[in-house]
């Protein structure tokens, strides 16, 4: 056993290699190491070994995102409570981030042009951006509004659903129908990924879907997809 003071960076090396031959996860590996650097930084050792540059953590590749078959969403569209459902469209149309159908609101939806519009506090750019809808997608969200006379307009335009709802009854329909599991973010990798091989222009790409770093719209959402298929949005709201 050694004194606190007699630890290198070295000692902190070999730990992180114990705990990466033991299996450990990345993130886990970072806390203890984080947890160990204060400990050191508590008993005023300095410099402290393990914040050394040369102390790296294991190398992890990031698991590939695949987004989801047409099938596949309409099977988890048919699987989920109806008061899901216009939001997951939505989502799949817009690309948008999930947290979007907690935030946006009656007053955001543009009836004259058929479109939505995400303020700039809710997008990770803080620029607000309008999304085009589908036309069936239009009529399904006038379908549900009130007469314009009678609308609260502060009041959240998909009032039935919410982000971590959605989540869940999407895990809980992949399950039921024993398909891969997919979270609402895939299904923006899904659009982005259709966009591109529509041809659409990338800088065309980034404004639809409110993306400022084209590098990361190319790299990060596109994928090469099992399908291309879009999904019949007439066919599955009449259903």
């Amino acid at each position: 056993m050694k004194r606190l003071d007699e630890i290198g960076p070295k000692e902190i090396a070999d730990l992180v290699a114990v705990l990466h031959d033991a299996k450990k996860a990345r993130e886990s590996i970072r806390k203890a190491r984080t947890a160990i650097a204060m400990v050191l930084d508590h008993a005023g050792i300095s410099p402290n070994p393990a914040r050394d540059p040369n102390v790296k953590l294991p190398r992890e590749e990031p698991e590939e995102s695949n987004p989801p078959t047409a099938a596949h969403v309409e099977a988890v569209f048919r699987r989920i409570p109806e008061r899901h459902r216009l939001a997951l469209l939505f989502l799949d149309w817009s690309g948008a981030r999930v947290s979007a159908i907690d935030h946006i609101r009656v007053d955001d939806y543009d009836q004259a042009r058929r479109r939505v519009r995400l303020r700039a506090a809710t997008t990770k750019t803080r620029r607000a951006l309008w999304i085009e809808l589908h036309p069936t997608l239009a009529q399904a969200i006038e379908r549900e509004l009130p007469h314009p006379h009678f609308r609260d307009r502060e009041a959240r335009l998909f009032a039935s659903s919410g982000a971590d709802a959605l989540r869940t009854a999407i895990a809980k329909a992949c399950k039921a129908e024993a398909i891969p599991l997919w979270s609402p973010h895939d299904l923006r990798h899904r659009r982005i990924s259709l966009l591109h091989l529509r041809r659409v222009p990338w800088a065309r790409i980034g404004e639809f879907v409110g993306q400022r770093n084209l590098a990361v719209t190319a790299n990060t959402y596109t994928h090469v997809v099992l399908d291309e298929a879009e999904l019949d949005y007439a066919e599955l709201l009449a259903s």
